[in-house]
């Protein structure tokens, strides 16, 4: 294989927007040929198949590959499907609706060594999580003892949850802030800071919305070495804010309008207690502001890589096996919220399916869905 077929189902936004850079030639050695929905009409791009059927666009012969980019509850049996019939998988997050459906798709994909499975989770190319990550591996920050996460400016209106059937329901998303706007940031505050131990979630149901799931989060967590974090989110805050801090032995790192900004100490805080003679001495510090650019198309970055992966083995940066963590904490934080208790990590798979469950059985929330103008929702990826 010289170049890499690719087949995308789903033409959402996230769909299109794939759709936009694939069209025009930005991926080396790869084409798109196919897209599927079984909703929207022939979108009909030019050189591009159109299939109402999944199950049909994978059984064609006429793709390599396929981006899942569809409502989540299907990420898991699509991509089942196609693992099945030899396609390398893409899939955008979340890998799966849930932690339980989430173990089955990588179950399933463990079958297939041979064959490509990538997560879509593009702020692990944004220089700024990147040169964090080299930081906090270096051991330049000490060992982290804090971590803060308010992202709260996410807002969004009745018109957004209004214009889609499956959004912000149990049933159609299995979730609202926590597993929809918010996996990006749960999956970098695990890929930078490890799986905490175990959390206490407050989430509020329809707090600002006509919505039946969570738009108002804050969430406590505690890591084995004693740390400590909180991470605070909302869809109907404005302003909002955006602001994650990270504080180890050795400074403070913050992330906040668009700036990195490092304060670091010249000894480790916990030593410099230690062997202090005096009561109110501190540490030194200096104060550095990281620079750094922001990524062009982390999307088309991480296409890219598994393009290449598919054709000459490199090695994934984000592996859809790593998309399990974003999952279960978009799960455990709710769930801990809705049984009102403390919960350890890993989470039991099982009952929150179940919980899931009982929630999608007992709805009886009424969704209106309108049409609504078109936004540039691309406004929310640099974050």
């Amino acid at each position: 294989m010289k170049t890499v077929r690719l087949g995308l189902v789903g033409l959402g936004n996230i769909g299109r927007f794939h759709v936009g850079y694939l069209t025009q030639g930005k991926i080396n050695r790869c084409q798109l040929v196919a897209v599927c929905d079984e909703i929207a009409p022939d979108p009909k791009y030019p050189g591009v198949k159109f299939f109402k059927s999944s199950a049909e666009m994978i059984r064609s012969g006429e793709i390599d590959a396929i981006i899942i980019a569809t409502p989540h509850f299907i990420h898991t049996s699509i991509g089942i499907d196609a693992l099945q019939n030899g396609m390398h998988v893409m899939v955008e997050k979340p890998i799966s609706a849930h932690k339980a459906d989430a173990e089955r798709l990588l179950a399933e994909a463990s079958k297939y060594p041979g064959q490509v499975f990538a997560g879509m989770f593009q702020l692990r190319v944004e220089p700024r999580y990147v040169k964090i990550r080299k930081l906090i591996e270096s051991g330049d920050l000490g060992a982290i003892t804090r971590i803060n996460w308010i992202i709260t400016d996410w807002y969004r209106t009745e018109a957004y949850y209004a214009s889609g059937g499956w959004r912000a329901t149990w049933k159609g998303e299995g979730g609202g802030v926590l597993l929809n706007q918010c996996l990006h940031q749960l999956d970098l505050l695990q890929w930078l800071c490890g799986m905490p131990d175990r959390v206490r979630g407050f989430c509020t149901l329809g707090r600002y919305h006509n919505i039946e799931v969570e738009d108002d989060v804050t969430c406590y967590m505690e890591w084995t070495n004693g740390a400590t974090g909180v991470f605070i989110s909302s869809t109907g805050e404005a302003p909002g804010t955006n602001r994650f801090e990270i504080c180890g032995t050795r400074g403070k790192l913050v992330v906040e309008n668009n700036q990195v900004k490092f304060t670091r100490l010249d000894a480790d805080m916990i030593e410099f207690s230690r062997t202090a003679k005096t009561g109110f001495a501190k540490p030194e510090v200096w104060n550095v502001e990281i620079p750094f650019e922001n990524a062009n198309n982390p999307h088309g970055i991480l296409m890219q890589n598994f393009v290449d992966a598919i054709l000459d083995g490199t090695p994934l940066i984000a592996p859809g096996q790593q998309g399990m963590g974003s999952v279960e904490l978009a799960n455990v934080l709710l769930y801990s919220s809705l049984i009102k208790q403390t919960v350890d990590l890993p989470m039991d798979s099982h009952a929150w399916e179940n919980k899931l469950n009982q929630l999608i059985a007992e709805s009886r929330h009424e969704k209106k869905v309108v049409q609504v103008s078109g936004d540039d929702f691309t406004k929310s990826f640099n974050r």
